[in-house]
């Protein structure tokens, strides 16, 4: 036979391509990834580990910031804590250098509580959210890789999967064309068989060997592809997807190791300015003067007594009365008859501080030694005169009030503050009253005459109460330290303002601009139409300033704005609305 097919010739070329999947890089970079393109699952499980590392990382530096913000908070709780508490007996004691000196490290530790609060600003800014946020970004950038390395593995199985096909269908179309060369030349070795069917089966094998060198070829093309794809798969694909890989967990790296650099250098910005708190804290204690100390005392309790003289004697031997030395300070009890002093205590006072006052005490303080009733009667009188002058400032913005309700009837009823303008008046003639008493008290002691002249008069701060016209002035830059708004108009006099477009200002209908804020310095009650209600130390907009009336508008909201005494609120007006 001419044609014969040996299935031993057909498989022989196979072995060449296999060559291609024992090749190796003859070159490898050790840094580099890319030889590890067999340890995907691994790979993956470790850059997920890295960003677990790094979100640990933020967890702790966010437990830190809370650590210090909580410090912080108890540094200020405590100063608060020790602070002296305003008008009182324990304010007082704060004059003397040491306690100044503890005052002054009471307001150091204060801002020493600051600069653990800035270090937790600074780490959630510059940390936790910068983290934070590259974090989702690692997430996402890994995903991607991971996505296409998936794919890369997908198709190069896919290949090997047509590979496998192709070679199942070249090794069948094999054994078809060898059955079939077997019964070709058993018919034709049959001398029994026609030569028709001798013909049929050679035909067939023709076919058969046909579709193997056919299937023989497809499977060496599909071979060559696979090999290629392999070669590229393992030398290219894979490579630059672990080096993006790479690059990536090495930016991790970097990241978090700038990060704790970046954590060191927030607690070294601040350093100096803790020196400095804790140099202001050495230099209150130098501050500290043992003599000014001892001499402040001397000016606190120095009485003004001198010391008593010699006791004279009395002789008893003599029927003759006891005289009592006039320089001795000792009393006589009854009608001037003495008692016995055998074996007892002496009844008589050598000094007559010593002795300790039960109660409240007489109202002119006489019960103190004289330099002692001085101050106190002094420090009664200046009470008094803020007193005074707190009713007058509340009198002076309640005329105001009521001129402004008189020329501007919608604003409110003008007879709505007679009432409480009568009441003040009342009670600043009783304080003027008090006054006049304890400065003649003041007075006596000092050796003065009762009358006043007019030059104490006004320094005491009641001179004005005699010119009408000064009295019922504009009180704008004066403050009332009790919460509630009650000026006053004096039965007498009227207090008269500039007429203003203030009746107009609620017919706006676009609301107005914010020109600034201001703190509400004491509580003020909105009670008529046009004002607004505030608490003491509320915070608020400033949408018109003052014309002149003694009014600021302001608006705690959208739905909430009026107006207020300018004198009850401390304004902040920005710059843009300065400058216009």
């Amino acid at each position: 036979m001419e044609f014969s097919f040996s299935r031993r010739d057909i498989t022989r070329p196979l072995k060449q391509p296999n060559r291609l999947i024992q090749r190796t890089t003859e070159q490898t970079v050790l840094a580099s990834w890319s030889h590890l393109q067999d340890q995907f699952d691994n790979l993956e499980k470790h850059t997920q580990w890295g960003i677990d590392v790094l979100e640990k990382y933020i967890k702790f530096v966010k437990e830190r910031t809370e650590i210090e913000l909580s410090y912080a908070k108890q540094l200020r709780n405590l100063s608060k804590k020790y602070q002296p508490k305003k008008n009182s007996k324990e304010e007082e004691e704060y004059r003397y250098t040491s306690t100044k000196a503890f005052l002054a490290t009471l307001n150091e530790m204060n801002d020493y509580a600051g600069q653990h609060e800035v270090i937790s600003e600074n780490m959630t800014s510059l940390i936790t959210g910068e983290l934070t946020r590259y974090v989702q970004e690692l997430k996402q950038e890994r995903k991607s890789h991971f996505h296409d390395g998936r794919k890369a593995q997908q198709h190069i199985e896919t290949c090997w999967k047509q590979l496998e096909a192709s070679k199942r269908r070249f090794e069948r179309d094999c054994k078809e064309a060898d059955r079939a060369q077997q019964y070709f030349e058993k018919m034709d070795a049959d001398i029994n068989v026609t030569k028709a069917d001798v013909e049929k089966a050679r035909q067939q094998a023709q076919l058969r060997h046909q579709m193997a060198e056919d299937s023989k070829a497809e499977y060496c093309s599909t071979l060559q592809k696979f090999n290629s794809e392999q070669h590229d798969h393992y030398y290219t694909h894979i490579p630059n997807i672990f080096q993006k890989i790479q690059e990536m967990e090495e930016r991790r790296i970097v990241r978090i190791g700038e990060s704790m650099k970046t954590f060191a250098e927030v607690d070294r910005q601040v350093i100096p300015i803790i020196g400095k708190c804790l140099d202001e804290i050495t230099k209150a204690a130098e501050s500290i003067d043992h003599k000014n100390d001892s001499q402040m005392v001397i000016e606190a309790f120095k009485s003004g007594f001198e010391p008593p003289g010699d006791v004279d004697f009395e002789d008893f031997t003599q029927p003759m009365k006891r005289t009592v030395s006039e320089s001795s300070l000792s009393n006589s009890r009854g009608d001037g008859k003495s008692e016995p002093k055998f074996g007892g205590k002496s009844k008589g006072k050598l000094w007559p501080f010593i002795k300790k006052n039960k109660g409240a005490g007489p109202e002119d303080f006489s019960n103190l030694p004289p330099e002692q009733r001085r101050k106190k009667l002094q420090q009664k009188v200046d009470e008094l005169n803020k007193d005074i002058q707190k009713e007058m400032d509340q009198r002076d913005a309640l005329t105001k009030m009521k001129d402004v309700y008189i020329k501007n009837p919608q604003m409110g009823d003008p007879a709505s503050v007679d009432h409480r303008l009568a009441e003040l008046g009342q009670n600043i003639e009783k304080l003027r009253l008090e006054v006049q008493k304890f400065e003649g008290w003041l007075a006596e002691v000092e050796g003065r005459l009762p009358m006043r002249t007019e030059q104490a008069r006004r320094q005491s701060g009641l001179y004005e109460a005699q010119n009408t016209s000064a009295v019922n002035s504009c009180a704008q830059d004066r403050e009332s330290p009790d919460g509630s708004y009650t000026e006053e108009q004096s039965q007498e006099t009227e207090m008269k303002v500039p007429a203003t477009d203030f009746d107009d200002e609620f017919d706006d209908e676009e609301p107005l601009p914010t020109i600034g804020t201001c703190k509400a310095l004491y509580t003020f009650e909105g009670q008529n139409e046009g004002t607004i209600s505030v608490a003491e130390g509320e915070m608020l907009y400033v949408i018109e300033e003052d014309k002149g009336d003694g009014w600021t508008r302001i608006r705690r909201n959208e739905d909430e704005e009026g107006y207020v005494p300018t004198s009850y609120v401390e304004v902040y007006l920005d710059k843009n609305a300065k400058d216009s």
